[in-house]
């Protein structure tokens, strides 16, 4: 069995805007990013905009017991199961769900009491397992495992079906896309809740990359043009889900899709250089077949320069039209490959790319009508992917 899987619903929110009309028309619109330099000096994050969460999480105690992450993935989750038009009870019941997110939020308090103490002391290692022990409880990980963004999605709007929690980077957001497109296409899932969501406000996050050496502090937001220092990333608070379906289903209740997902592939190269260049080559020529008209890409560059240049390589090879969405929106680690899949759709839906936004002569100016969109993902550390958005065949 190969069922054709349809995209049904979206449901977004980041910076610019939430749902799908506000996100596509500040993307069309080629403004500049919002960005927040204030809250986490001296990096600048590109900040959730202000959302009405009784829109989606109707009950007070509900948002209160979630941290921010869960409250954006809850969030977007909702307003895909609105688009979807699937609210019917009947349907929620059997719906599956995969969620790809990060780990809970951190105490920042008793890390910062930690850091400070380790740098008073000459016997670090004695320090931390001492202060480990004592402040940090083996419940506080425990009660905040990102099968709780599931869990929410559960018990806020009532999908019942199996459940899924992908972590791991950019690699968890695209597999769990790859995971719900293998089920539906082989008939073990009629319909799928799929997304992540990710909170850019976090100082733990930000320690995190910054000891990497992947953070981003200069003044160009261009991901294409962060060359010094070998380029960074900028952090993105965002939220983004997919409903799933396969077309047989989606016809049945007289749903339309947005778009269809024709293929997914995820590879993970040692990178040694050129690794990246070869896999995503290698992967496009796998799933190259199911691009049937005219080709746009959407790419998850981060901004990390050495990365950015090897897939550069491999798109001047393909020749079309990119769009590098975090140059927008920023980075949202697991929930990049989803809300990239969310813009390729919507592209297929209007039939062209949305406007370019790069100072280095990367993305060009395009009006070709579109009906198929590749959608790059590239993890700052390890991880390749590409998926492939088409119109679907109604």
């Amino acid at each position: 069995m190969n069922q054709d899987v349809w995209i049904t619903g979206i449901g977004i929110v980041s910076s610019l805007g939430e749902g799908c009309e506000e996100n596509w028309n500040a993307f069309d619109s080629g403004s500049g990013p919002v960005l927040d330099r204030e809250t986490i000096p001296p990096f600048a994050i590109h900040p959730m905009v202000e959302l009405d969460l009784s829109q989606q999480i109707a009950k007070r105690g509900d948002q209160r017991q979630m941290e921010t992450w869960q409250r954006l993935g809850v969030y977007a989750a909702g307003l895909a199961i609105d688009n979807a038009g699937a609210r019917d009870t009947g349907l929620l019941d059997r719906m599956d769900m995969i969620v790809a997110a990060g780990g809970g939020e951190r105490d920042i308090t008793v890390d910062n009491q930690i850091l400070t103490e380790m740098l008073q002391t000459n016997d670090r290692a004695h320090m931390l397992i001492e202060r480990l022990s004592n402040e940090l409880r083996p419940t506080l990980f425990l009660a905040q495992l990102p099968n709780l963004v599931a869990g929410n999605i559960s018990i806020v709007h009532g999908v019942r079906g199996s459940s899924r929690t992908f972590m791991g980077e950019e690699s968890a957001g695209l597999d769990a896309i790859r995971n719900a497109h293998a089920r539906i296409a082989a008939g073990q899932s009629d319909i799928c809740l799929v997304g992540g969501s990710f909170n850019a406000a976090r100082e733990d996050m930000l320690l995190l990359f910054e000891m990497g050496g992947y953070n981003w502090l200069g003044d160009e937001d261009s991901v294409w043009a962060r060359q010094q220092d070998n380029g960074g990333l900028r952090l993105g608070s965002m939220g983004a889900f997919l409903m799933l379906e396969s077309a047989e289903h989606a016809r049945s209740r007289g749903k339309e899709a947005v778009a269809a997902l024709k293929a997914v592939a995820a590879d993970r190269e040692t990178r040694e250089p050129g690794s990246i260049t070869t896999s995503l080559a290698s992967m496009w020529q796998d799933i190259a077949s199911h691009a049937t008209g005219s080709l746009g890409i959407i790419s998850g560059a981060t901004g990390v320069a050495d990365q950015a240049r090897e897939e550069l390589d491999f798109l001047e090879r393909v020749g079309v039209p990119v769009r590098a969405s975090a140059s927008r929106i920023g980075h949202g680690i697991e929930s990049q490959a989803p809300f990239n899949l969310a813009l390729a759709a919507l592209c297929v839906q209007h039939g062209r790319m949305f406007a370019d936004f790069d100072t280095a002569g990367v993305e060009k100016p395009s009006s070709e009508a579109i009906t198929d969109v590749l959608v790059t993902n590239v993890g700052h550390w390890r991880g390749e992917g590409l998926a492939l958005v088409g119109k679907a065949d109604i």
